[in-house]
């Protein structure tokens, strides 16, 4: 299945991505922080990232521009999960290079849509 790096700093929300994708086979690497998704990011590649957008030291917005404008990496989908639910976040979002923008709390049936049209373009 596919290696999917997380980058969530909420116990709560990566214990949520961990039971659904875990139990679909992914094989997962969560990220606690921004500057601990980058050193992930710039270690190895990934075949999906799922980005919070509220993190300490790096933002998911910063991470996504950083993905996208990565010759090597800017092909990878990016899924933006935040709270922050205004449509000029999710502007903004796309801007960055988001493929998917996912507001929380989301269903696990819609992070799995997500995931699978993600993963299969």
């Amino acid at each position: 299945m596919a290696k999917i790096l997380i980058a969530e700093d909420s116990p709560t929300d990566v214990k949520f991505l961990e039971s659904i994708l875990s139990a679909k086979g992914h094989h997962l690497t969560v990220a606690h922080d921004g500057e601990e998704a980058e050193r992930y990011i710039k270690s190895e590649p990934f075949d999906l990232y799922i980005l919070d957008v509220v993190m300490p030291k790096k933002n998911g917005f910063q991470l996504c521009r950083e993905i996208k404008r990565d010759e090597a990496l800017k092909n990878s989908p990016v899924i933006m999960l935040t709270s922050k639910n205004q449509e000029s976040d999710r502007l903004w979002g796309e801007k960055q290079g988001a493929d998917v923008y996912l507001t929380k709390p989301c269903e696990a049936t819609d992070l799995l849509f997500a995931v699978n049209k993600c993963l299969s373009r």
